[in-house]
């Protein structure tokens, strides 16, 4: 489990194929303390599992399913990554429960300056976009941010002149592909919805009624 407040960048310097999948070998550019073999970091916000770590230097294995599900095949070595170290029960929350599972890819549709801030609007397959609501949070490659507004397709996020500094997310252009992350909780009570109308298991006070009326739906 994540926050979505990245740690610091890494930088990918070793990448091959293994067994259908890939191997990455990765360069934290912060200080790993108390590293343990077999660690959760989320790199670009898909999960990964490290192993032989020196130092500040790691490898991972990137599965079939997550090249499939994320951007990470399209790095080349020498590439930036965000990377975050999982959570731990005495830590900050300063973001949002992130699962480092990535949901699909965005496209970055239009970026432009709004005052101080970046104005950012993604695209989004239709599928998503139910568990994507105005004020709401979503993840885009490991960042936890704050959704401005969304509709049918996409969606924009106002991005702080620190967050572009510290992330790969002041690199993008127009065009760019992200890795995404919708809020896993908006997932849990659409599967207690369906359930419940389905009429299966106990009955709850949760319900569309119960949402709407303490301002989860409008």
């Amino acid at each position: 489990m994540f926050t979505g407040i990245i740690q610091g960048l890494g930088t990918l310097f070793e990448k091959r194929p293994s067994g259908g999948g890939m191997i990455f070998g990765l360069e934290a550019g912060f200080d790993l303390t108390d590293p343990e073999e077999g660690e959760s970091i989320a790199v670009n916000g898909a999960c990964l599992t490290a192993r032989n770590i020196k130092g500040n230097r790691f490898y991972v294995d990137v599965s079939p399913e997550s090249l499939a599900r994320t951007g990470l095949g399209r790095l080349q070595t020498g590439a930036r990554v965000n990377l975050e170290r999982a959570l731990r029960l005495c830590d900050r929350l300063g973001g949002h429960l992130v699962s480092g599972h990535v949901d699909a890819q965005g496209q970055l549709r239009q970026r432009r300056p709004a005052g101080d801030f970046t104005l950012f609007t993604f695209s989004l397959e239709p599928g998503l976009t139910r568990y994507v609501i105005e004020k709401g949070s979503i993840t885009i490659n490991g960042v936890s941010l704050t959704v401005n507004s969304c509709d049918r397709d996409r969606f924009s996020v106002s991005i702080i002149p620190h967050t572009l500094a510290v992330t790969t997310l002041g690199a993008l252009r127009e065009g760019d592909w992200v890795n995404i992350e919708v809020d896993m909780i908006g997932k849990y009570v659409e599967k207690l919805l369906a359930e419940q109308s389905a009429g299966g298991g106990n009955q709850s006070r949760i319900n569309p009624a119960f949402l709407a009326e303490h301002g989860f739906l409008k």
